[in-house]
């Protein structure tokens, strides 16, 4: 029995144990999630702009922007004018040609159909118009 036990002694051993090297990856990732919980700012609260605070602004110089307005039955008024969602492309269009590039400015009533917002901003990407921001109340 003592040729069996030394013969075992001699051989090389061919599994690689690996529990120290998953005790240290855990070590390392638990450091990892402390640091960057802590490394990350919280996150930050954007106010957006309330489109009923500040008629003065919107009103003294109604150039500088479209206003497309959306109610809840998916009617769209582009600059008080309303239009169809198939004239939508054209009007940005021409409305883009005539004016310049300005900042196109979305009012939406929240029961509005998403369908129509979606072409609005495809009307406005189509017009090469990139400024398009939302409108809160």
């Amino acid at each position: 029995m003592s040729l069996l036990s030394a013969k075992q002694e001699d051989d090389v051993m061919a599994e690689i144990n690996i529990t120290p090297f998953t005790d240290v990856l855990l070590v390392l990732l638990i450091i990892f999630m402390i640091l960057a919980a802590l490394v990350t700012p919280p996150g930050f609260q954007k106010e957006l702009p309330n489109h009923n605070d500040s008629p003065s602004t919107a009103q003294s110089d109604p150039k500088k922007e479209i206003d497309v307005e959306v109610n809840d039955k998916g009617a769209i008024f582009v600059d008080s004018k309303k239009i169809d969602v198939a004239a939508i492309y054209y009007t940005l269009a021409d409305t883009a040609r005539r004016r310049g590039k300005l900042h196109v400015s979305i009012t939406a009533d929240a029961k509005a159909p998403y369908g129509v917002i979606i072409r609005i901003l495809d009307a406005a990407k189509l017009a090469d118009l990139t400024d398009v921001g939302f409108v809160t109340s």
